[in-house]
């Protein structure tokens, strides 16, 4: 209906990723760290005990046996909680991501604003002209890099728009994933990452190294030609390495490399990021656009939530419940938009 009425015209939707708390509390998630530090305070408690227990016998003896028998009890129990922990553990190994969930088996911990939540990670897409929710779904990835095409697809195939420009934060920017959506003639805008630890060491960054394409080659800081020198493979990606046969000599050298030279490398599809990078210094406006419109849609629905956590168990039926959620956010929306007897006309025709 929304397609139909001309709601998405602009053909620009923001996409972002928010953690939503599972029923499952964080006592009972583990992950190997979490689950070591256990282990350990238990072994700690029960070493503990057992000095406790051998410096007993210098009481009167009623007391010291009293004193004994409580003491046993104690570490009969943690020695149980021990054996517990054991098979849980066993459990958390053998799943994929070695990390395992009591309550609520697919939750997962997962990094956010406030500290590590057990949850799961909802993605949306919000067209920028109306705040509809376009597309969304429910992952338990706990980060957003690998979420951009596919979300992307998700939103184009709703709107019915095919030259769609999506616009995320620095979460997704990941040279694949934007790849993809070049392929798929989406148009991506996502700006780089600004952490950089030659920056942080007070060293150039290599946005200091222009590429010259005509020649395949980097010009330095210092005016100096870094040339090709070789071909990898690293992770899956081509990449191109670059240096400067000058680097040992260079005045420079101090404020750019602590090692013989400066290396710069650079993806066989880096043309992709610089072009996207181009379009956003162009329209630097679009970022602000962003928070303007994937944000609001987010914080409505934990309102309506209470700021608590999903009702239901498991990725299915979170994902079930979070799709309601947005159902009852567009009709609002809609109402916002074209009027309830606006709304009522449209569903009649």
């Amino acid at each position: 209906m929304c397609r139909q009425l001309g709601l998405f015209s602009q053909g620009i939707v923001a996409i972002d990723g928010s953690k939503f708390k599972a029923v499952n509390n964080r006592d009972k998630n583990f992950t190997s760290a979490k689950m070591q530090r256990r282990i350990a305070q238990i072994e700690e408690s029960i070493e503990g005990y057992l000095r406790t227990l051998d410096t007993a016998d210098r009481a009167e003896p009623d007391v010291a046996e009293l004193k004994k028998g409580h003491l046993r009890e104690k570490i009969a129990a943690l020695q149980e909680r021990m054996q517990q922990l054991k098979v849980l553990e066993a459990r958390m190994l053998a799943s994929p991501d070695k990390q395992l969930s009591l309550t609520d088996r697919d939750a997962r911990l997962m990094k956010a604003r406030d500290g590590g939540i057990v949850g799961y990670n909802v993605q949306c897409a919000v067209d920028t002209q109306h705040h509809m929710t376009v597309a969304r779904e429910v992952v338990t990835d706990g980060v957003d890099r690998e979420q951009l095409s596919r979300i992307a697809e998700q939103a184009r195939e709703a709107t019915g728009v095919e030259d769609l420009t999506v616009v995320a934060d620095r979460g997704y920017l990941k040279g694949e994933e934007i790849l993809k959506c070049e392929q798929s003639d989406i148009t991506p805008m996502v700006p780089k990452t600004l952490t950089s630890n030659n920056l942080a060491k007070g060293l150039f960054d290599k946005q200091d190294f222009i590429y010259v394409a005509a020649d395949n080659e980097f010009l330095c800081p210092a005016g100096q030609r870094a040339i090709w020198r070789f071909t990898t493979v690293e992770q899956g990606l081509t990449l191109h390495k670059y240096w400067s046969s000058a680097c040992p000599r260079c005045p420079l050298k101090a404020q750019c490399s602590t090692g013989k030279y400066r290396r710069i490398t650079r993806w066989e599809h880096e043309l992709v990021l610089d072009s996207m990078q181009e379009r956003l210094d162009r329209h630097p406006e679009m970022m602000r656009l962003r928070r303007q419109t994937v944000e609001h849609p987010f914080g409505t629905i934990k309102h309506w939530m209470g700021w608590t956590h999903f009702i239901t168990k498991t990725l299915t039926r979170v994902s079930t419940e979070m799709s309601l959620h947005v159902l009852a956010y567009n009709l609002k929306r809609a109402m916002r938009v074209l009027g309830i007897m606006g709304i009522l006309h449209a569903m009649q025709a």
